[in-house]
């Protein structure tokens, strides 16, 4: 674990107050910069719309920030080397089974670009695409499979689609932003059902939210030496969204054809430092995980009082059953709290985020009015 230098406070502390020399407009936008934060939301604001983890960075990775950033004047291609090979180690793989990138959101572009030459990219109808939409508007082809009637991924669908023209095979799980998670043993047999036919990824942001997130992961199946993709991130369990970091894990093939499409280079010192730091903090994780939990407790409790319906969740968020996903979002945002609108046709499922347990009891507090507009 890194720890604090004396050097490295007295360097936090020397750039902090070079900071406050720059009245705040240099650094704004004149007036504005005074009434918006540069990051977060805006006081009053409950932000319960991004699946953010409000409670970290972890203790320990803010003090290698403070340790490390002083060093930004360099390259970080040695805390990239770091973090890989700790990445490897944990999943018993090679760090040429590693690719690590600006949150998994980089890397999961870059898979897309990578594969879309081989065919179209099987998906379901609806998932986390923002990544795939980016793949399709550089000319690759989409093809999705409808939900099951309660909201699931239909696997059965899916390994039934695979065929020839199939570049890749691109599921989130658990999904978002319905929340629910895929059986372990079933994901497992999908798998291997479909890598030998075309390369599978499996978005695993919020895995580590889990009840059982070594059951339901897939991604021992990349040791086992299947054409698997498996992404994770340090912007969930972590707290660690605005610091930019995620990884893969692969075959060593594949993962240089992903690397071959990233677009940054080496990636951020501060966000390496971190990452490195809180990376095996099972200490702040266990008590992460127990916030998020209790948040979305709460939000069950009221969902339930107000007489609506919550598909199962097993992430930081929930996919809430309602007349008007985007009157509720309005009559929310009225109200200083920013939830989800709509999800193309799914009209009456809104998005909620686990959050700061007081934000999270503004939004049951006012549930009840707002599912009447």
């Amino acid at each position: 674990m890194v720890t604090v230098s004396r050097r490295g406070l007295i360097a936090a502390g020397t750039a902090t107050a070079a900071c406050a020399a720059f009245p705040r407009a240099a650094w704004g936008t004149g007036a504005a910069a005074s009434e918006v934060p540069l990051f977060g939301p805006a006081k009053g604001v409950a932000l319960l719309s991004r699946n953010e983890n409000p409670y970290g960075p972890a203790p320990s990775a803010i003090r290698a920030i403070a340790e490390w950033s002083a060093k930004g004047c360099y390259y970080a291609d040695e805390g990239a080397r770091r973090l890989t090979a700790m990445i490897a180690e944990r999943f018993g793989v090679t760090p040429d089974h590693v690719a690590i990138g600006s949150g998994s959101t980089e890397i999961l572009s870059a898979a897309g670009l990578a594969f879309a030459g081989k065919g179209a990219i099987l998906c379901p109808e609806l998932f986390w695409d923002t990544t795939a939409l980016y793949a399709e508007a550089k000319g690759a082809k989409l093809q999705r499979v409808a939900l099951k009637p309660d909201m699931d991924v239909d696997l059965d669908a899916m390994a039934a689609a695979v065929g020839p023209d199939t570049g890749m095979v691109h599921i989130c799980n658990p999904n978002n932003p319905t929340g629910r998670v895929l059986d372990g043993d079933s994901m497992r047999a999908f798998v291997r059902a479909a890598s030998p036919k075309a390369t599978v990824l499996v978005d695993e942001a919020y895995i580590e939210l889990t009840d059982r997130p070594e059951y339901n992961s897939v991604a021992a199946l990349v040791k086992e030496g299947h054409d698997l993709v498996v992404c994770r991130t340090f912007s969930k369990i972590y707290g660690m969204a605005g610091l930019r970091v995620g990884y893969a894990i692969g075959q060593p093939e594949t993962i240089r054809k992903i690397r071959g499409y990233e677009m940054s280079f080496g990636g951020n010192t501060a966000g390496l430092a971190a990452a490195i730091a809180a990376y095996d903090d099972t200490v702040f994780t266990t008590w992460s995980k127990s916030r998020i939990l209790e948040a979305r407790a709460i939000m069950l409790a009221a969902i339930e009082k107000a007489g609506l319906e919550a598909l199962p969740s097993q992430t930081n968020f929930l996919f809430v059953k309602v007349p008007d996903a985007n009157k509720m979002k309005d009559a929310m945002a009225a109200k200083g709290i920013q939830i989800r609108g709509a999800y193309g046709k799914w009209s009456q499922y809104s998005r909620v985020s686990t959050g700061r347990i007081e934000d999270v009891t503004r939004y049951a507090a006012a549930l009840p009015e707002a599912a009447r507009a």
